[in-house]
């Protein structure tokens, strides 16, 4: 039901209550007047159930009319928030398509992430699910470079990704297996998504090995518990569903690993979103290199 108005009558007033669905949320509009003709009720989008009862023979006051016209408009909303579909919010279906992504997050924060790192982001390598869109976007910024490692295919990549696999500033290699680059090869390491993916097994592999590349930190941008990403279709892509998991989940797994939390850029990204419009939608973790 995209639209539809309703017609409540009493004696000497008629009420309208004009419903309109065709957006996510709820538009009413209430009217009365006094009616001039005869006493016939009309809906244009379906008729209102309890019409005949609300009729009176006696003569009512224009107050009751209102009230009357009211109490529709009520039963309508009452209507609405039980019904399906049309009426979840934006937010709903955001969780249930799956538009989380943290990879998007990371193009977002590119300008704390200058504030908190400074020189440390003159070497980046990006590793995570379209990084060909993450490594475009840091290489638009002055004296830095970007690579990129993307875990999956790319047989769908447009001609701009498969443009930079070409130039070798993207490649596909699978992140269960050690990195192609020696120690320190980078100045800076930000992953996103692609940790959600993976077992514990070989997160125990995989996050000491992002340290290993990098001089100055890694970042770790991860989703937050409750939100959902990976849909049926894309099962087959990523091999198993996302893993959210909490931020003291990730404080024991640091520890265990031996990975300490970078505090000194830490603290810097933190006061630059405080300072700024940017809010972090996903866990931002930033963690000392291996030394």
């Amino acid at each position: 039901m995209n639209a539809a108005n309703f017609v409540v009558e009493s004696d000497g007033f008629q009420g309208y209550v004009l419903f309109d669905g065709s957006v996510p949320g709820l538009k009413l509009l209430v009217m009365a007047r006094r009616q001039v003709g005869s006493t016939r009720r009309v809906g244009d989008g379906g008729s209102f159930p309890f019409a005949g009862a609300l009729h009176s023979k006696s003569r009512s006051s224009p107050l009751l009319s209102i009230c009357l016209v009211l109490v529709g408009a009520c039963l309508l909303i009452g209507y609405a928030y039980s019904g399906p579909g049309i009426f979840k919010s934006i937010k709903e279906v955001s969780k249930v398509t799956g538009d989380y992504s943290c990879t998007a997050e990371v193009q977002r924060a590119v300008s704390v992430l200058k504030k908190a790192y400074g020189d440390g982001m003159r070497k980046v390598l990006h590793v995570g699910p379209e990084t060909c869109s993450v490594v475009s976007t840091l290489l638009k910024e002055d004296e830095t470079e970007a690579w990129g490692v993307e875990p999956y295919d790319i047989e769908d990549a447009d001609s701009h990704c498969k443009s930079l696999v070409s130039k070798g500033l993207v490649r596909v290699a699978d992140i269960k297996f050690p990195l192609p680059y020696r120690p320190k090869s980078f100045s800076l390491v930000i992953v996103s998504d692609a940790l959600d993916y993976l077992s514990p097994k070989y997160l125990n592999k995989t996050v000491p090995e992002l340290a290993r590349v990098a001089s100055d930190g890694v970042v770790l941008f991860a989703g937050l518990p409750g939100q959902q990403r990976a849909k049926v279709a894309e099962l087959s892509k990523f091999g198993r569903p996302a893993k959210m998991r909490s931020a003291s989940w990730w404080n024991r797994f640091f520890v265990q690993t031996s990975l300490e939390e970078n505090e000194a850029p830490s603290k810097k990204f933190e006061q630059a979103v405080s300072k700024g419009s940017y809010k972090p939608a996903c866990q931002v973790f930033h963690l000392k290199p291996l030394h």
